[in-house]
């Protein structure tokens, strides 16, 4: 694969600026609410899971992104379909010697994947912390949520000490969020988390955007094979 296409195709990560933490699925005793939300989203039956197909879409401005994935993750597997070809790797075999293109490749995924699949992480991930703050109005909107705010590790990570602010409903799910990367004091980004399906044993939030339409983010052919069987299941 030539290297301009891919770095043409993965350029929009860092614009869209929610990379997440390359966190491990450590299993860490997390707070109850953590815990809560993750298993409102699933968490619980993940270990079910065999592979899970997605097409991530994007529009921030005038620039669309559209990145299509296969993940294994029980061998942490991930395939990317792109324009020239399909490229695998695995997760847990890169190096620090990995060459920077299959390291850009990587971070796109995290991001896409943290996008899809974040409420899970508030379990697999050992090295967040997490406040519960109580009750507060909506970023965007009227109404009101519970707002947790979860902050990663100065040290880890290809976006280290990014803060994220959930705005989670009584039914633990999330219905809007605040990224601050690095840390920042001022919002990075702020999204809704909209169109809940349920995938399997999985609920998915398959699109995210703003009111004014400048910035979106949906999953488009998304799908998922168990353990015990052989059909691929869809929202």
């Amino acid at each position: 694969m030539r290297r301009t296409r891919l770095w043409t195709v993965l350029g929009m990560v860092l614009v869209l600026g929610v990379v997440g933490c390359a966190g491990e699925r450590g299993g860490s005793a997390a707070p109850d609410i953590a815990r809560e939300v993750a298993v409102a989203y699933g968490v619980q039956e993940f270990h079910r899971v065999e592979a899970l197909r997605f097409t991530f879409n994007a529009l921030i401005g005038d620039k669309t992104v559209r990145r299509v994935w296969q993940w294994e993750p029980k061998g942490d597997r991930v395939t990317f379909y792109g324009a020239e070809g399909p490229v695998i790797f695995e997760r847990r075999a890169l190096s620090a010697d990995a060459s920077e293109e299959l390291r850009k490749l990587d971070a796109a995924f995290i991001n896409d994947q943290y996008w899809l699949l974040f409420p899970l992480h508030l379990v697999w991930d050992a090295d967040l912390t997490l406040a519960d703050l109580g009750l507060h109005p909506l970023p965007l909107g009227g109404g009101s949520a519970r707002r947790l705010v979860v902050t990663y590790p100065p040290s880890t990570g290809y976006t280290p000490g990014d803060v994220y602010e959930l705005f989670v409903g009584e039914d633990k799910r999330i219905r809007q969020w605040v990224y601050r990367r690095g840390g920042a004091p001022e919002a990075t980004r702020t999204a809704t988390w909209e169109d809940h399906r349920t995938l399997g044993p999985l609920v998915l939030s398959l699109d995210h955007k703003v009111p004014d339409g400048t910035f979106r983010v949906w999953f488009s052919e998304v799908a998922l094979r168990l353990a015990d069987s052989p059909d691929w299941l869809t929202p």
